[in-house]
């Protein structure tokens, strides 16, 4: 920890800044989500920082709980999708057999229906709340998590040590858990950096098309939606969460980088 170097630097202060305001929205937001404050998409002051919104919702506050809401969505869905997609493809290697080729044949058949578009028909006819849309993008998710843990799990599954671990009685779930888990870590942390920002990405895209969070309730692409008109009178209120998303993707990935470097130069192998 003492010679970070300065990419991880960055990534780990943008991230954990990030990550604390979204725990701490009550306490930091100077108004409430929904609260009036002032006129319609008056420019920064004093009082408002970065404005107001298309109804005179204070700017500022609406980003802070939208990040909230956007974050914890989108963790909560990442977390949902790897331990749902690493589980299941560890076992479908594991296993093998017609329970492979059954699993994998399932999560060809989603894999085939474009992500946004089956989550638009989901979503049209359930009722749209942040748990259902939690377990929709985490189902989404984990396909592509399976194929990735799988296609690792295959690799290891014939090495020497698993081999030695099956010979001397060790069940499935020992081999999963203490032989290929740990052996499959860093391109697993990777892939979490990268779905955990594609998550961040796919609900506000659902908001800004009206079945993701829904008002009063703030999240980034919702604030895009609610105020993109202003962009045409040179109002700059739908561009602050481009920049929040934007500046988020990249300090997450530079911490998943670093995380990536560090899990593969301890990893030793159990041969």
């Amino acid at each position: 920890m003492k010679n970070l170097p300065i990419a991880a630097v960055v990534g780990l202060f943008f991230t954990s800044l990030y990550f604390l305001m979204a725990i701490f929205a009550p306490l930091i937001a100077p108004y409430g989500v929904a609260e009036i404050v002032g006129g319609v998409w008056e420019p920064s002051s004093k009082e408002h920082l970065l404005g107001t919104d298309n109804i005179g919702r204070d700017l500022l506050s609406r980003m802070i709980y939208g990040g909230r809401t956007t974050i914890w969505i989108a963790t909560a869905a990442t977390i949902l999708s790897f331990t749902t997609g690493s589980i299941l493809g560890f076992a479908a290697a594991v296993i093998g057999g017609w329970v492979d080729q059954v699993m994998s044949r399932f999560v060809d058949l989603i894999m085939s229906i474009p992500t946004l578009i089956f989550a638009l028909v989901v979503l049209s006819v359930v009722p749209v709340t942040v748990p259902i849309l939690i377990i929709v993008m985490g189902f989404l998710d984990s396909t592509r998590v399976y194929r990735l843990a799988r296609a690792v799990a295959v690799d290891i599954n014939v090495m020497d040590y698993v081999e030695a671990a099956k010979l001397r009685g060790e069940g499935r779930v020992w081999v999963i858990f203490r032989e290929i888990l740990p052996n499959a870590l860093s391109p697993l942390v990777a892939e979490m950096g990268l779905r955990f920002i594609f998550a961040v990405l796919f609900v506000s895209t659902l908001s800004f098309l009206g079945l993701g969070v829904q008002p009063p309730e703030a999240d980034w692409g919702g604030i895009v939606k609610e105020n993109k008109d202003g962009i045409v009178y040179g109002i700059g209120a739908a561009l602050y969460p481009a920049v929040a998303i934007a500046t988020l993707a990249i300090s997450v990935n530079l911490v998943a980088d670093w995380v990536l470097n560090r899990t593969t130069s301890l990893k030793g192998g159990r041969g």
